[in-house]
């Protein structure tokens, strides 16, 4: 038989899981770890989680819900002073590692060679590999054209890294640079590189 709680009680616990989690927690997940003995609807469980988010409105951290769930993550405007806490500094992305990642990620699924003919430069292996070793983008099937291009598009880990819930929330792109985009794929003359 599954227990009870307060909303007080769910509110506390789904923080704490939240907070002590390494990686962004899920409702499906918090139901089905933490919140596995107690009786708890989706509805109950959805505004825990708007009143936790409303509760950090005004603080330090911020609820957000990325790709794979939700997880507490510093507010934007204070990144200047927190960055200093690490040593290290962030990765630098050369100009076609990004390029390659916008376009993948604009127009998924999308292919090499598609790519290419939008930037009008042969993609480095090296950038497709550090793409997929970081788990930003995958292979999700092969375009049915002779030699079966790989057809990539973004992960659940890009968009928590980018702190996305969804693709909906990239920017847009201005209508003219959509438009030419669009041109550029729609072309007949885009062939695909032999892998």
């Amino acid at each position: 038989m599954k227990r009870r709680i307060s909303d007080e009680q769910l509110v506390e616990l789904v923080e704490a899981a939240i907070f002590v989690a390494d990686k962004p927690l899920s409702r499906k997940q918090l139901k089905e770890t933490v919140l596995q003995d107690i009786n708890v609807s989706d509805a109950r469980l959805r505004q825990a989680l708007a009143t936790l988010s409303e509760h950090y409105q005004t603080r330090g951290v911020k609820l957000v819900e990325v790709g794979t769930g939700y997880r507490f993550q510093a507010c934007a405007s204070l990144s200047p002073w927190l960055s200093n806490l690490w040593q290290e500094k962030a990765p630098k992305y050369s100009r076609a590692t990004l390029e390659t990642l916008a376009l993948i990620a604009y127009r998924q699924p999308i292919t090499r060679g598609e790519i290419e003919q939008v930037r009008g430069v042969t993609v480095s292996s090296n950038i497709i590999k550090s793409l997929l070793e970081r788990q930003w983008i995958k292979v999700v099937g092969y375009k049915e054209v002779p030699g079966k291009p790989a057809l990539y598009a973004t992960t659940k880990q890009f968009l928590d890294y980018f702190s996305l819930n969804g693709l909906d929330m990239l920017p847009e792109l201005p209508p003219q640079q959509g438009e030419k985009l669009d041109q550029m794929l729609d072309d007949p003359s885009v062939r695909e590189p032999s892998e």
